[in-house]
């Protein structure tokens, strides 16, 4: 695609997860093409960029910056401020195309495909799910401007820790008692129905630490004790804390969220539990030693979100069981025959 200008401004607020993503795009580009950027996003994701090669700055925006006339205002000074820069939209939503409507040089949006989305989830799955299929996120955010969606290892999440960074999150990993490799546990979901089972979480650390692996927990959330000997370091790391204590971490057991990506991000593998949400979102981790775990349900996904309550006796979270997930760890970290990780890896579900 032609374009007329290497200097870009970048447009994605949401969750995380949706913004950490963005990452291994920007990299791409800045790699592939010679670009830079500027990035708009909320504050409290800001942390995600700090130490990217490709960015020059970020405009963080609290959610009273988000309600207009205020929002209008802030659009108005950027269109100006960045007159002549491109425009990214890798949002898609009402807020991003008015700020397309007022800038002053080339836009370009990624597809976001809501229809197809909308037929698949409407109709159970029989509609659209190879259209959904061809491309996840990151390569739905690079066809705002490459023809053909590169591979997907080549859009991986990158976020740049300093060696400061790197050695605090060794001293976090340091305060976990043993002399095994570390697991990070994140038991906690934005929706009710996307958290794994609380007494599931208390088994899984218990047959760890009974293999000798040390456990510790991280995100926001309420704590809760997962056994002795696991460190609970729940609202206790800033965002970056997290990506170090990530990095230094052998492996992430974790629900879809946000801290799944950022674990891939700092290049640590994953073994990602899916219920409401499934691989057609486009949000499944593409790491080489990344392992998803879904139960086989028709009913799922049940929304777009995973923000739908079940309406299953036992839900599909439920029908994961910690012995599936044990397999799946130790899989990862290289300790079971070559049979069962492979099992694994396709996503056995509980029986």
């Amino acid at each position: 695609m032609n374009v007329t200008t290497d200097s870009w401004v970048v447009f994605r607020l949401s969750a995380l997860g949706d913004v950490v993503l963005t990452t291994g795009v920007l990299d791409y580009w800045h790699r592939r093409r010679g670009w830079r950027f500027t990035v708009v996003t909320r504050k409290a994701w800001v942390g995600v960029f700090e130490g990217h090669p490709a960015i020059d700055g970020v405009v963080g925006l609290e959610n009273a910056d988000l309600a207009l006339p205020r929002l209008l205002r802030i659009y108005l000074e950027s269109a100006a401020r960045h007159a002549g820069k491109g425009l990214l939209d890798l949002h898609g939503t009402l807020r991003s195309r008015l700020l397309a409507m007022l800038w002053r040089g080339p836009v370009r949006r990624y597809p976001k495909l809501p229809v197809a989305r909308r037929l698949f989830l409407r109709s159970g799955g029989r509609l659209c799910g190879d259209t959904l299929r061809r491309w996840n996120v990151t390569q739905r955010y690079a066809l705002a401007v490459e023809s053909e969606a590169p591979a997907r290892s080549a859009l991986l999440p990158r976020i740049y820790l300093t060696d400061a960074e790197v050695s605090a999150g060794a001293r976090f990993a340091s305060q976990v008692p043993g002399q095994g490799p570390l697991v990070a546990l994140h038991p906690y979901a934005t929706h009710p129905d996307k958290a794994w089972i609380p007494d599931s979480w208390t088994k899984l650390a218990a047959a760890l630490r009974e293999r000798g692996v040390r456990c510790c927990v991280i995100g926001q959330g309420t704590p809760s004790s997962l056994g002795p000997d696991v460190v609970d370091f729940t609202g206790k790391t800033s965002l970056r804390e997290s990506c170090a204590l990530l990095a230094a971490a052998d492996v992430l057991v974790t629900g879809d969220s946000g801290p799944m990506h950022l674990a891939g991000a700092v290049g640590t593998p994953v073994v990602a539990l899916f219920g409401p949400t499934t691989r057609e979102w486009g949000f499944f981790p593409e790491g080489p030693h990344d392992v998803v775990l879904e139960p086989d349900m028709p009913c799922r996904p049940c929304s777009l979100h995973g923000s739908r309550r079940c309406r299953e006796t036992v839900g599909c979270m439920a029908r994961l069981s910690p012995e599936t997930v044990v397999a799946a760890v130790m899989g990862v970290l290289g300790r079971d025959a070559a049979d069962d990780v492979a099992a694994v890896a396709k996503g056995a579900a509980g029986r």
